[in-house]
């Protein structure tokens, strides 16, 4: 049984009589540009007969989209179709993400995690305006992309094939490598850059290579947009963010969008080292995997987020709120985006950020987020509450019937089960064994 028909691909595979006779079926490929999408391109038409349309978006890996589009028309495909998608990704995708303080185990903001849902939509836009009977992408077995996407399309569009060559055909990397060459495609990976990278405005994923090993410490070579915390500048910057009902506005007074915010923030975190993420990660497949991570601008905005929210949300809210940020996290993290239950999640998310307007000041040194002060026009801060010198009014008399009534449930209970001898020992009650 093919990888594609695992996944619950629905009616049955070109077959000879279609290829040889007719027009051949379309199938929608979502295509980086790299060697794993190239050569899937070229399988997929050889093995299956498949016309292939590719789909590439660029969500803030600077691509350029255009050479994308000309490489993806050399290998083969009859049409080859880009777009700029940093703007959407932020705003429909990265935004959530912050509202959601979106740490999974409490570590990596869901990088890949987030552009997935929106490239499997992109792609089944196009298919259904093209008319193709299928889709495919080029994650590996092992991975967490190939749930995300393949759920992503299967939920858009169930009536689509989902086709996973990477997958499927079984091929080692060499293998890989000599068959793009037979080909005549593009091979850009080298002994030299062993590393497998990811990134989007977000942040950037590396794996792979020396990295493999969980004792090792990462290469420096691994890292691109972070400089090294020892290697920083010995003075500190303070930057100031403004948001408004939760989405940043303002990068030290200059109102900007929030692709331009984020853009500038990776480049000043950055500088100073921050963003570095060295873990160890349970994939959904069940395997622990060693992933770095650079996300100097998705760390410092989770942060000052984080400190607004403390300063504006009641109590109640800021209970309950980190359950469902983590429960929202693992469940995009597990390619589950078009569920309704990450809609139900964001309702509550947007009627929790209606107050987070305000001012954080971040001080950023040698891989250090330090958030030194934040204020806010709906501030639950009171300065006359919360002194204790002149012009205090706070009312400490009341403070007699609050702690009455709320010790009075625990006295009751301890009125009637006294702790003894100063220390509370649980003891199990006796009760009859059956000896039957």
């Amino acid at each position: 049984m093919h990888g594609a028909e695992l996944a619950g691909g629905v009616g049955s595979r070109p077959s000879g009589a279609e290829r040889a006779g007719g027009e051949r079926p379309l199938l929608v490929l979502a295509y980086s540009g790299g060697l794993d999408t190239s050569v899937a391109l070229k399988w997929l038409e050889e093995k299956y007969g498949f016309r292939v349309v590719t789909v590439t978006l660029d969500v803030g890996e600077a691509k350029d989209l255009e050479a994308v589009r000309a490489k993806a028309i050399k290998v083969g495909a009859v049409q080859a179709v880009v777009k700029d998608a940093r703007a959407e990704f932020a705003e429909e995708y990265i935004l959530r993400a912050l509202w959601a303080n979106a740490l999974y185990q409490g570590k990596y903001p869901l990088v890949s995690a987030l552009s997935r849902p929106l490239i499997a939509r992109e792609v089944v836009r196009v298919a259904r305006e093209v008319g193709a009977r299928a889709v495919a992408h080029g994650s590996t077995g092992k991975g967490n992309d190939q749930v995300r996407l393949e759920l992503g399309m299967k939920a858009l569009a169930p009536e689509l094939e989902v086709y996973a060559p990477v997958r499927e055909w079984g091929l080692t990397r060499d293998a890989e490598i000599e068959y793009a060459r037979a080909h005549g495609i593009p091979v850009p990976v080298t002994q030299e850059s062993p590393y497998s990278i990811d990134k989007n405005l977000w942040g950037r994923a590396i794996e792979a290579g020396a990295l493999e090993d969980p004792w090792a410490a990462p290469p420096e070579d691994a890292f691109l947009w972070t400089k090294p915390p020892e290697e920083a500048p010995d003075m500190p910057e303070e930057i100031v963010l403004t948001f408004a009902e939760g989405r940043p506005v303002a990068l030290n007074g200059e109102t900007m969008d929030l692709v331009g915010l984020i853009t500038a923030l990776n480049e000043i975190g950055g500088r100073h080292g921050v963003g570095r993420i060295d873990m160890i990660e349970d994939r959904l497949v069940g395997i622990k995997s060693r992933e770095v991570y650079e996300a100097p601008a998705a760390l410092t905005l989770i942060e000052a987020h984080r400190a607004l929210e403390a300063l504006v949300l009641p109590r109640e809210v800021l209970h309950v709120k980190p359950v469902l940020e983590l429960e929202w996290t693992r469940l995009v993290y597990n390619g589950l985006w078009y569920s309704p239950l990450r809609e139900a999640y964001d309702a509550f998310f947007a009627v929790t950020q209606k107050p987070v307007t305000g001012d954080v000041r971040v001080k950023l040194y040698k891989g250090n987020i330090v958030v030194t002060g934040r204020r806010a026009p709906k501030s639950l801060y009171r300065h006359d509450l919360a002194t204790y010198q002149t012009g205090d009014l706070f009312d400490h008399r009341a403070a007699e019937g609050f702690l009455k009534l709320w010790g009075l449930p625990t006295e009751l209970f301890r009125s009637l089960n006294p702790v003894s001898g100063g220390a509370f020992r649980a003891e199990l009650a006796s009760s009859p064994v059956s000896e039957g």
